[in-house]
């Protein structure tokens, strides 16, 4: 058994596989000085903690869950269209969910939302339902074996869903027991089945698809008395079977997680008992290997691999409040760099790359409690046609946010502002 670090502290900010391909097709680039900027985009009909999304196929993102403003958990569900800049309200689940559920976008365009407590901080719920974006509409699929809250749903290469870690059973006020088992759904047949366990139960912990179909779990949270793991194991399809890898530089419970174009991994932030971290590291799948990178100046929550292959990192738990402050994560350099802030401060905020290249900030804690607000990061605006060339293009984009179709139509924009 072993005590919660605190009610908001898993992080939910899931990436989406359709877009993921996509950005792996580029290369790291940089724009020669251009910084992105936040800019307000409408308000959620409600506001949203620990709550989870999910970017559709058709561009919409689904928002689903969490505690509002009156800490009241919350079953409803709502749409952000990019396209209007506004959120709407779509079907609401079967079951209300909040700190740690899970939300996939599956092969055929519905969304699996599995676990996470309904009520309070009693035992987290085994049910699970799938959204579909035609109707939609919840409907209930197949339950998880063990009921299960902050831990970590991955979709493999296979089409199946791959459950990690988490707690089971909160045995009085902050407390977690522990699930060693992993799980895999199937879509074929709604069910969830039995597959290897971890070597070290864990929660809080990462989970990572890599490029060879792997699936490395990395850091969290075990027992006795919270304990903080620096630990890391690898997680495969093909037998079932989880085995050790090397361990991180750092123990990190919660920290973040992003696949990078050259199929290493970002490990930054988290937190160890009484501090938050600003330190980040690389996972090389070669090797098996953690080795030290760039330290963000602050301790910066989310994580967001963007289309030039940077990543961006936003918002996070400050003492006192909730940080504004935004890095970019150059992986030529292994160099933090300062952004621009968010307009709201926020920790456990819900950051979803779309389509057009733009990052969709939503909900999460600000220093008033639950925030409905929510906020657009648009990459930098080409000033000469310099910025252009070399595939600076790539880095670029229209104020709205629209991406250019190649470095004439950068330099077209530069010349003619169209």
């Amino acid at each position: 058994m072993t005590n919660k670090l605190s009610k908001h502290f898993l992080k939910k900010g899931p990436l989406c596989f359709l877009f993921l391909s996509l950005a792996l097709l580029l290369q790291p680039l940089t724009a020669d000085g251009q910084t992105g900027t936040f800019s307000a985009t409408g308000s959620m009909t409600t506001a949203r903690l620990s709550a989870t999304a999910t970017l559709l196929a058709n561009g919409e993102v689904l928002l689903e869950g969490g505690e509002n403003s009156s800490f009241v958990v919350l079953a409803s569900a709502e749409l952000y269209n990019p396209a209007t800049g506004t959120f709407s309200a779509t079907g609401s689940m079967n079951t209300s969910r909040f700190d740690g559920q899970t939300a996939t976008l599956l092969p055929d365009g519905q969304v699996l939302v599995a676990g996470g407590l309904s009520a309070g901080y009693g035992d987290p719920v085994p049910s699970a339902e799938l959204y579909n974006p035609a109707t939609g509409t919840f409907s209930a699929t197949g339950s998880m074996i063990a009921p299960r809250s902050q831990y970590t749903a991955t979709l493999l290469n296979d089409g199946q869903v791959l459950i990690v870690g988490g707690c089971f059973s909160n045995n009085g006020a902050n407390s977690c027991e522990l699930v060693a088992g992993a799980e895999l759904y199937n879509p074929a047949t709604g069910t969830f089945s039995a597959t290897g366990s971890l070597i070290t139960p864990r929660y809080g912990n990462t989970s990572t698809l890599l490029n060879d179909g792997q699936v490395l779990v990395a850091g969290g949270i075990t027992s006795p008395f919270d304990t903080i793991l620096a630990s890391a194991e690898l997680y495969n399809p093909a037998t079932g079977t989880f085995s050790a890898t090397g361990s991180m530089t750092t123990p990190r419970a919660t920290p973040s997680a992003t696949l990078l174009p050259n199929g290493q991994v970002l490990v930054s932030g988290g937190s160890i008992p009484g501090s938050t971290l600003t330190s980040a590291e690389l996972y090389n799948p070669s090797a098996g290997i953690f080795s030290s990178t760039g330290s963000m100046a602050t301790s910066n929550e989310s994580s967001t691999l963007l289309l030039d292959g940077q990543v961006l990192v936003a918002g996070g738990s400050a003492n006192p409040g909730a940080l504004a402050t935004a890095e970019l994560y150059d992986t030529t350099t292994g160099t933090f760099t300062a952004t621009g802030s968010l307009i709201t401060a926020r920790s456990n905020l819900l950051a979803t790359l779309l389509l057009n290249g733009q990052v969709l900030v939503s909900g999460g804690y600000g220093d008033s409690g639950p925030l409905a607000s929510a906020e657009l990061y648009n990459i930098g605006t080409p000033t000469n046609k310099d910025e252009c060339k070399n595939n600076g293009w790539m880095t670029l984009a229209r104020p709205d946010g629209s991406l250019f179709k190649n470095q004439g139509d950068c330099i077209q924009f530069v010349n003619t502002g169209k």
